[in-house]
Parts: C-alpha cells; structure tokens; sequence
C-alpha cells in the first residue's frame, strides 16, 4: 500500500452487527472504508466514487449483491472493480453463481475476519508488486 493513499473499500451490509466488524477491522488495517446499509447506497457511491475495492451482502434490501456486481460489470466506468461477496447463502450452486456474475472472492458466513482481510491484503499487495 502506498503511503500517499490509501486503497478505498466501499461494504454493503444490511446487518449492522457485521458492517461495524467489517468496516472496523478494514479501518484497523489502514483502509478508507465506507459502509452503506444495502446495495443500492453502495452502487450509486461506486458509480461516483469508483472504489477500489467492494464487500458486499448477497441478501439486501433495495438491491441483492449480485444485483450490484452485474450493474458494476455491466458499466466499462465499474467494471474492473473487485468484488469480495460476503453471505451467508453457501450451497454450490450459490458460490457458483457468485463466480460466474464475476466476484474476485466468495465468503460465505459465518465466516472469520482473518480470511476477509487476508484476501484483501494479498489483493492490494499484487497491485503495488
């Protein structure tokens, strides 16, 4: 990570107990996070912010997380924006979908913070290798 800025993660949780852990332990890790509490606030912010990174709910109100990840896909401005999909729907069939709709990552919960931040922190290191 370079010094001068910080990679910026958008998460989109409709749990509020989950977005705090997410969002808090991101921020313990130095990233500029910002939380919405479904996945339409988040998609409107990436299409106007272009995070570098988004976590988001597969179940939300407003718009699922794989409603999201198809519009980022969907939009050349978004497209190459990474998705980590973080829920609890965990039959083969749903991680799959996850794939195919083009997610960077799939944790399914319960899940272990360590695995999220990991993931996240290989991520930005193989950009500044």
């Amino acid at each position: 990570m370079s010094p001068a800025k910080k990679p910026r993660i958008f998460v989109a949780d409709d749990d509020p107990d989950i977005l705090k852990i997410v969002v808090s332990n991101l921020r313990s890790e130095g990233f500029d996070v910002e939380a919405f509490p479904d996945g339409y606030q988040a998609e409107v912010a990436a299409r106007r912010a272009h995070p570098d990174l988004m976590v988001l709910d597969v179940v939300m109100p407003a718009k699922t997380g794989l409603d999201v990840l198809a519009s980022l896909r969907a939009n050349p401005e978004t497209a190459d924006i990474p998705v980590v999909l973080l829920t609890a729907r965990s039959s083969d069939a749903e991680v799959w979908e996850g794939w195919k709709a083009g997610a960077a990552y799939y944790i399914t919960k319960p899940f272990q913070v360590e695995e999220l931040l990991q993931f996240v922190k290989s991520l930005f290191a193989s950009r500044t290798a």
